[in-house]
């Protein structure tokens, strides 16, 4: 206490000065109007930039939880549109397969190859979220692969970026199909083959799947011309396509079930014997 003391003492002078500062101030604030508007604007200036730094800081450390909800809400939309009937095309959906029910559940991705002959993505659902085997797996911008196998908490998915890769895909712009196959050479471009020669075909054209597997909605995108020739028989094109998916970077995707493969595959069979 006596420190205090002799703190006011010492400074005694400094501290008028500061008092009758502040009641100026304040006398000043309260009888001039322009000043008393600049005051509380400021005030709230500095206020405003406290609470925004606050709130920047509080929405970095929710990012997962509003990330999970966006995701979870994505997926909400993408099985609408998987559902939904009309007569347009996009690059997403095609009404032509929606006879077909599809239901989507989004995953995180555990892993990611991309730099070998074989490559496949390792997903953190499996069987006790019902994924099996020949299940489409997406992303928001195009088609990742196929569901190869599962274990109680995890699956594996053939990439499209995997030589044994087959995927039935379509000509936005036209009825033409073909197979979409990867030379394993760039992990950017793959190759769509069986187009006929005389189809319209130009760079930049949209690739899509063409819907005649149950793995697929017909329209999902897939990506774009980037070249094409004639095959050296003659009768075909070799179509270099760009992919929408940058397959180098992959963190979430969506896995499509057809609630109605079961009831398509048994009919298959029926036909086969």
């Amino acid at each position: 206490m006596q420190q205090i003391f002799n703190f006011v003492i010492r400074n005694k002078t400094f501290l008028l000065f500061l008092l009758l500062f502040g009641i100026a101030l304040s006398l000043t604030i309260q009888s001039h109007s322009y000043h008393r508007s600049k005051f509380i604007n400021s005030a709230n200036s500095i206020t405003g930039g406290v609470y925004g730094a606050f709130s920047g800081i509080d929405q970095y450390f929710s990012l997962k939880s509003q990330n999970a909800l966006l995701l979870e809400e994505n997926n909400k939309l993408r099985s609408q549109i998987f559902n939904y009937s009309n007569e347009t095309d996009s690059i997403l959906i095609d009404s032509s397969f929606s006879k077909q029910k599809f239901r989507s559940i989004p995953a995180k991705v555990y892993s990611n190859s991309y730099s070998r002959p074989k490559n496949y993505l390792t997903l953190n659902k499996g069987k006790r979220d019902s994924i099996k085997q020949d299940f489409g797996v997406i992303t928001s911008k195009g088609i990742v692969g196929i569901i190869d196998n599962t274990s109680n908490g995890y699956s594996t998915v053939l990439s499209i970026l995997n030589e044994n890769s087959a995927i039935n895909a379509q000509l936005k712009s036209s009825n033409q199909i073909g197979s979409l196959r990867w030379n394993t050479i760039s992990p950017y471009i793959v190759q769509l083959e069986d187009i006929s020669k005389f189809a319209n075909i130009a760079i930049g054209d949209t690739i899509i799947t063409g819907g005649q597997s149950s793995i697929f909605p017909k329209g999902i995108g897939i990506g774009t011309i980037a070249s094409f020739e004639e095959n050296t028989n003659g009768d075909t094109y070799n179509i270099e396509v760009k992919l929408f998916n940058d397959m180098t970077n992959i963190g979430h995707v969506f896995i499509i079930e057809n609630l109605d493969i079961e009831e398509i595959k048994t009919l298959e069979q029926n036909n086969d014997e």
